[in-house]
């Protein structure tokens, strides 16, 4: 079990954050036993049978202990609405929480980190890396590593109508793809996912839990950090509250790990930011960086929700009792069946024209009915299937900032969502391509009538109307600490603090723009390339 520190205790490295950044410093820091290291993490362990159980999302998506549910504030754009912004709050973060769909984004994504101003990030830099964690069932290859801490493995059980969807991408002209991390990322089939032996392998599972017994690590859950600790120019610790009350954990490198959201909020309660984001909730700013909080991005996602005529879906109904009862017993027994599905088996990358040069937008089916991505649980008891599609690099800007100077206060969030007149007309185009993949032969077993937008919902005002009603995000935010040398970045490319010393940010925040695709396997690669930084090595 994580091993407790004394008040005030001295480490050479503090994390704040235990999600998937902060699992893999933990481990990589740690492996040398002279370095001592703590990390924190607001939430509980990932003790829980819901973590281990792939089928188990449906329950952390809306779970108090283990999620930080957080909600945007009213949407500008999208007619007031509030978004859920699900996040993990437990060890292993968002990865013990999510649909485990291993992707990486397309190489064009960190080339264009590079010439955005941060060297030894470009594709031919990060490839060894993402080789290097992963532990691939396929074996290794160019593109592939095994051996690594993160397990990645084909799903372990696919429903008929996920692969007929993919079957009717194919119909509808779009090419087959059996590796989208691969040499070439367009396509559409089935996605690979973090999982071993049928249970999700987290970022904890794979990277913290086989290391917690190092003499050397402490772990610290149900643990709130409230400030970083700043001497002069220089982070010296970090205070934090837990089941020990008050405390003080004094380090000689600080690293901040806690998310996208979470990230910006605790250097704005230290004092580092814009004095006018500061000085409304009584913080005295320690130092100008205006950056930290801004450039908030995430992928603007829609839904086409079909009715099945087969009574075969998933679904939450009294009829699907018998089939779950099999699901459990197969998965007791054999870890195998529907309980080993991540919900989200199918998808593909896709361009939207022939004048895309990359896909630019992302699918993923789900073998059930969806509204607000599942939080809508009466709806979820018919028989019918969802097909996202977001689009992968959208223009709009949004930002996290303080509601107060409460550290247990959410923040604010507003990514902005549907900002800009280009990511409507981007994401409509989606939504019309998905419609017609749904129409394809290979569905017609099951395709019953349209229930969102809904077959009377034919022009573009009507669409464009549907989107704003019902637009979510997909849960993929990134860039409100990013990285860079211009004015408004937080980090540099060694994801160093700009103007302070001993303060380090290594998480999804960094990102200076959103890649192509799901974010935590960037974000483990991030982390084990800060961690060569930080060792020298």
């Amino acid at each position: 079990m994580p091993g407790k520190a004394a008040p005030n205790a001295v480490f050479d490295f503090v994390i704040v954050g235990g999600g998937s950044a902060g699992c893999v410093l933990a481990s990589r820091l740690s492996a040398n036993p002279a370095h001592r290291v703590c990390l924190l993490e607001a939430g509980p362990t990932d003790d829980s049978p819901l973590v281990r159980v792939p089928a188990g999302i449906i329950a952390l998506m809306r779970s108090r202990k283990r999620n930080w549910r957080y909600r945007t504030c009213a949407q500008r754009h999208l007619g007031g609405r509030e978004l859920y912004i699900p996040r993990g709050k437990t060890l292993g973060g968002s990865s013990a929480v999510n649909a485990m769909i291993y992707t990486r984004g397309h190489a064009w994504d960190y080339d264009h980190w590079v010439e955005l101003g941060n060297p030894g990030w470009g594709w031919s830099d990060v490839l060894p890396i993402f080789r290097r964690s992963e532990n691939n069932t396929r074996g290794a290859d160019a593109y592939h590593g095994t051996g690594g801490p993160l397990d990645v493995a084909d799903v372990a059980f696919s429903h008929p109508v996920s692969e007929a969807f993919v079957a009717a991408c194919v119909q509808a002209g779009y090419p087959p793809n059996h590796d989208f991390n691969g040499a070439v990322q367009e396509g559409v089939g089935l996605y690979q996912v973090t999982q071993t032996g049928g249970e999700r392998c987290s970022v904890a599972r794979g990277y913290l839990h086989p290391v917690t017994s190092r003499p050397n690590l402490t772990v610290l859950t149900n643990t709130l950090a409230t400030r970083v600790v700043i001497d002069g120019k220089r982070a010296v610790g970090v205070a934090c509250v837990g089941d020990a009350g008050a405390r003080t954990i004094e380090a000689g490198t600080v690293i901040l790990s806690g998310g996208t959201i979470n990230s910006p909020q605790l250097l704005l309660l230290s004092g580092i930011g814009a004095r006018s984001q500061l000085e409304p909730h009584g913080i005295r700013q320690v130092h100008d960086l205006p950056g930290v909080g801004r450039n908030l991005q995430d992928h603007p996602d829609i839904l086409v929700v079909q009715r099945s005529q087969r009574h075969d879906t998933l679904s939450l109904g009294p009829g699907y009792l018998p089939q779950a009862i099999t699901g459990l017993y197969r998965y007791l027994v054999k870890r195998e069946g529907a309980f080993t599905s991540n919900v989200a088996e199918a998808g593909g990358f896709i361009k939207s024209g022939t004048d895309a040069a990359i896909p630019d937008l992302q699918l993923h089916l789900s073998a059930a009915l969806l509204d607000q991505h599942g939080l809508n649980w009466k709806f979820a008891t018919g028989w019918g299937y969802s097909a996202h599609v977001c689009v992968l690099r959208p223009r709009a800007r949004g930002s996290v900032s303080l509601k107060d100077a409460n550290p247990a206060s959410h923040a604010v969030i507003d990514p902005d969502l549907l900002g800009d007149p280009d990511d409507v007309e981007s994401l409509l185009g989606g939504l019309k391509i998905v419609r017609g993949i749904l129409q394809q032969d290979a569905l017609a077993p099951w395709r019953g009538d349209e229930i969102f937008p809904g077959g009377d919902v034919r022009d573009d005002a009507g669409l464009r109307g549907y989107l704003r009603a019902k637009a979510e995000t997909i849960y993929h935010p990134v860039g409100t600490c990013r990285m860079g040398n211009d004015a408004m970045a937080v980090v540099d490319s060694k994801l160093k603090m700009h103007g302070i010393d001993g303060l380090y940010v290594v998480d999804a925040s960094v990102m200076p723009s959103l890649i192509g695709g799901n974010t935590n396997a960037p974000t483990v690669m991030i982390a084990e390339k800060a961690a060569d930084g930080i060792l020298g090595s």
